[in-house]
């Protein structure tokens, strides 16, 4: 419940059901919603690549500098998806800036494979929702 002033000058709670209507509040619970489901589902299908093979955006020099193992390095980043995820639905307003943090570090290394201009910019819408997901729990979580 929020704190309201009435027209009298006093201070009054205001109800579930009004703060549940308000397009801030939807928009706060679309965004968790979607910044849950979307890693935890790309997290595991690090493992299962039916989606997509992930390994194609590891650049070829972080595959070398790995020793060969980036298919095995997509496993953790996985993990850390999965993690991220979770971690968002139980504290969004710590794990939002973390999931935007996370994609600004996918941004960087997609800049560094020619060919994926289009996904890196789609990222950023990505990392400017997670954004407007964390200011948002500010007030919603």
């Amino acid at each position: 419940m929020e704190t309201i002033m009435t027209a009298a000058g006093t201070s009054a709670k205001s109800s579930a059901a009004e703060s549940t209507s308000t397009a801030g509040y939807q928009a706060f619970h679309l965004l968790k919603f979607a910044f849950v489901v979307a890693p935890i589902a790309a997290g595991l299908d690090k493992f299962f690549h039916v989606l997509v093979n992930w390994d194609q955006y590891l650049p070829a020099f972080v595959n070398n500098m790995l020793g060969g193992h980036g298919h095995e390095f997509m496993y953790v980043v996985g993990v850390i998806e999965v993690v991220a995820g979770i971690g968002v639905f139980f504290r969004p307003k710590i794990f939002a800036y973390v999931v935007m943090l996370w994609l600004v570090a996918i941004i960087i290394n997609l800049l560094m494979i020619p060919g994926y201009f289009d996904v890196a910019l789609r990222d950023l819408g990505l990392a400017i929702a997670a954004l407007a997901l964390a200011r948002l729990s500010r007030e919603y979580a």
